[in-house]
């Protein structure tokens, strides 16, 4: 994996994930395996988020929104495990890649069906669209000679940090009201944001292209 094309993230420096990061290049196991069950924990929040749309427990919520976080960690590790434990290979930018344009819809269309509301499940489609299209732009840009972009407002980690606040959030939602209404509205967050993200790199790209 090119350092260049590393998404910049704070919590790569923190000793837990170092640890854990160096205690798994140890180990036999790859970061294309890594990679592979972040889409296991994907559908983990997936199957979480239907069942609260067949009226199952509110505690549903709480276990999705852990699949939700344990997915990025898989994000983060098999990068840390194939860069700084020496275990990258020439596939990995197709394992870094397409585990996540799966991840992304599975949890986001599923959010939508969760909300048992008029307009929730397209939303939660449009909100899948979007995250595949932004990483599109991405991946499209640096192919034709763009510098690899990840800005937001609503790139993956947004997406799933809005999604995981409002799974915690949903579970005191019967203490208001009777309807997930927190979810539909992070959905719309999402859409909105993602659709800005997308135009953002988009342009980005565009004018870095035409500068040359």
């Amino acid at each position: 994996m090119n350092n260049n094309n590393r998404r910049p993230l704070k919590v790569r420096s923190l000793a837990l994930f170092q640890q854990l990061a160096r205690n798994l290049s140890q180990t036999s196991i790859t970061p294309n395996q890594i990679s592979l069950f972040s889409v296991v924990f994907a559908a983990g929040a997936a199957v979480c988020l239907s069942l609260i749309a067949h009226k199952g427990s509110m505690l549903w919520f709480l276990a999705a929104a852990l699949f939700i976080q344990l997915r990025l960690v898989c994000n983060l590790l098999d990068g840390m495990v194939a860069v700084e434990g020496g275990k990258s290979t020439q596939s990995g930018e197709l394992f870094n890649d397409i585990p996540d344009r799966i991840a992304d819809p599975l949890i986001l269309v599923s959010a939508g069906y969760a909300t048992q509301l008029a307009w929730g499940v397209e939303l939660g489609w449009a909100a899948g669209l979007l995250a595949v299209l932004t990483a599109y732009i991405r991946t499209l840009a640096v192919s034709i000679g763009a510098p690899t972009d990840f800005r937001g407002p609503m790139a993956k980690q947004q997406r799933m940090a809005v999604l995981t606040l409002a799974c915690l959030l949903s579970l005191l939602e019967p203490l208001v009201w009777d309807q997930h209404w927190i979810l539909f509205y992070s959905l719309i967050l999402i859409v909105l944001g993602a659709l800005w993200t997308a135009i953002r790199r988009a342009q980005a790209a565009y004018h870095y292209l035409e500068a040359r």
